[in-house]
């Protein structure tokens, strides 16, 4: 899946595909109506989780390379590597917190945050207690952020050297040819191998079952006997795994953008589905665009504004902008718009600007950022990492070849570049687990709310839909016609409501509600003179 990073608000099916080498699960999970089995994993929880009772965090002034300012404090929590041998091997995942600014008697808790990924971290989740949007949740709350195992200083993965992850510029072609595809498998290959020699036995334990088994720990560490849980895109599969393995842990817990939870889905069948959204969300901004054409003038019809982005498609791979943006920098940087319609204005700007001769906004939005090569290697290991070992994948290359040249005719944006993200995963060697089947029973779980956008491409809105029907009492709020990736916490004032009212009352529409979208960008008004924002890429 390609990643989704920080949501937005915090900063179809594809039947006729062939996936027939796919190994699937069998129905062997848990149970409808049960607690997480006795096995050593579970008790290893258990143990860890006394423990982290026990100890607590000792939290004090962060680390400098966290660059958090003195209101955050910073700890650790110790968690086993391996959950069935809870007194071997421990690492320690980093901690940030800002106390809840009101009275002693509006205190809530703690809220923990995960932001997705995975590879992500929300050790800055702390700091949007000052956002208008999270003020009164600020007040009840103290605000908890973590790096989950193996991201940032949470026993960092790594899979190959960050200045080979940044590389550019680089090719993204719609059609490879099979000479490109072979060097991708190359590339592939090569990545799996960097992972396993660099991690070593460690590299199975990077798994999304483990992500919920330390949010156990932590929550008891924190001193929570029930948790209060947001989680966005990646982060809800980790808070659905949460439910199923500990519904009576849970407090109240929030799925902004869920991904599908479906054990067959998890994650090749999730990838496609993804592709395939995108194709969608990317016609959604080239319409919007040639409403605009008076401001861009890249033309009036969503079918002329791809000829011009195919056009500086061509340019670059003859030319790259800065000699480091070619047609793979400029795709990533336009699938941020798939993600945020925040980008639509400033990658409209850029590319209107590049085709009229100007290439500097084009530079500043999609050139590589080499300070941040080291975090961005960080996080594709451990995206790597977690995707590959959480479930079966095609081992042959001409599944995936099928598979993503079928798909490639009806979505051509995105698919080969989502493909060859994840190729690593058809030539892993460390052990590949069976995902687990997502489901409470009535009365099992206390009522968790599930926010969506309509439209969303990272997470597609059958996710929450399916997501919903598994936790029993769950509820849907979505967002009607929109498509941001993200939505608790955005620009959107009907959501933030329910978002209020289900963290600070425990209240939520006994099924479903929906909400009008946000506005779309309205770039009229704006002075093209003036430097376009440039805002935080998402990873890809």
């Amino acid at each position: 899946m390609t990643r989704a990073g920080l949501a937005y608000g915090l900063v179809a099916g594809l039947g006729s595909l062939v996936v027939s080498a796919l190994a699937v699960p069998t129905a062997n999970g848990l149970a409808p109506g049960r607690e997480a089995p006795p096995d050593a994993e579970s008790r290893g929880t258990a143990v860890a989780a006394e423990r982290a009772a026990a100890a607590g965090v000792s939290f004090g002034t962060c680390p400098k390379e966290e660059s958090l300012p003195s209101s955050v404090s910073c700890g650790t929590v110790e968690v086993p590597l391996d959950y069935a041998r809870p007194d071997g091997r421990t690492i320690r995942l980093t901690v940030s917190r800002k106390l809840a600014a009101g009275e002693t008697t509006e205190h809530q808790g703690a809220l923990v945050y995960n932001p997705g990924g995975p590879g992500a971290s929300s050790m800055h989740f702390p700091l949007y207690a000052g956002l208008p949007e999270w003020r009164r949740l600020a007040r009840a709350y103290d605000l908890v952020g973590y790096a989950p195992r193996g991201v940032g200083r949470s026993a960092p993965l790594s899979c190959q050297d960050a200045e080979d992850h940044v590389k550019a510029p680089t090719q993204s072609p719609a059609v490879p040819s099979e000479a490109f595809k072979r060097e991708r498998i190359a590339e592939a290959r090569a990545y799996a191998d960097g992972c396993a020699r660099r991690a070593g036995d460690a590299l199975r334990h990077y798994t999304s079952l483990n992500n919920a088994r330390d949010l156990d720990v932590l929550r008891a560490a924190l001193g929570e006997q029930r948790l209060t849980f947001m989680g966005a895109s990646y982060g809800t599969y980790i808070g659905a795994l949460y439910a199923t393995l500990h519904p009576s842990h849970v407090r109240r817990m929030v799925f902004d953008s869920a991904v599908h939870p479906a054990r067959e889905k998890i994650w090749y069948r999730n990838n496609l589905d993804q592709s395939l959204a995108f194709e969608r969300r990317w016609a959604d901004f080239r319409a919007w665009v040639a409403r605009h054409d008076a401001t861009f003038g890249l033309g009036t019809t969503p079918e002329e504004v791809a000829d011009r982005y195919e056009e500086a498609k061509a340019k670059l791979a003859d030319e790259p902008a800065g000699g480091v943006v070619g047609p793979g920098q400029l795709q990533s940087a336009f699938l941020g718009a798939g993600y945020y319609d925040d980008y639509w204005v400033p990658r409209a700007t850029a590319l209107s600007e590049y085709l009229r001769g100007n290439d500097e906004p084009l530079i500043a939005q999609a050139a590589p950022r080499r300070g941040q090569a080291k975090a961005a290697e960080n996080a594709n290991a451990v995206y790597t990492a977690v995707e590959c070992n959480d479930a079966p994948w095609p081992t042959e290359w001409e599944v995936w070849d099928r598979d993503n040249t079928e798909l490639a005719r009806r979505a051509p944006f995105e698919t080969w570049d989502n493909a060859w993200l994840n190729l690593p995963c058809a030539f892993w060697s460390a052990p590949r687990q069976q995902p687990l089947q997502v489901r409470t029973r009535w009365g099992q779980l206390p009522p968790v709310l599930i926010l969506a956008a309509e439209r969303d491409a990272a997470t597609p809105y059958a996710g929450a839909k399916e997501l919903t029907r598994r936790l029993k009492g769950a509820v849907l709020i979505t967002e009607e016609d929109a498509g941001t990736h993200g939505i608790g916490g955005g620009p959107n004032d009907c959501v933030n409501s329910y978002l209020e009212e289900y963290l600070l009352r425990g209240e939520a529409p006994v099924r479903r509600a929906s909400c009008a979208p946000h506005p779309e960008p309205d770039p009229v008004s704006l002075d093209r003179s003036a430097p376009q924002p440039v805002l935080p890429r998402t990873p890809v």
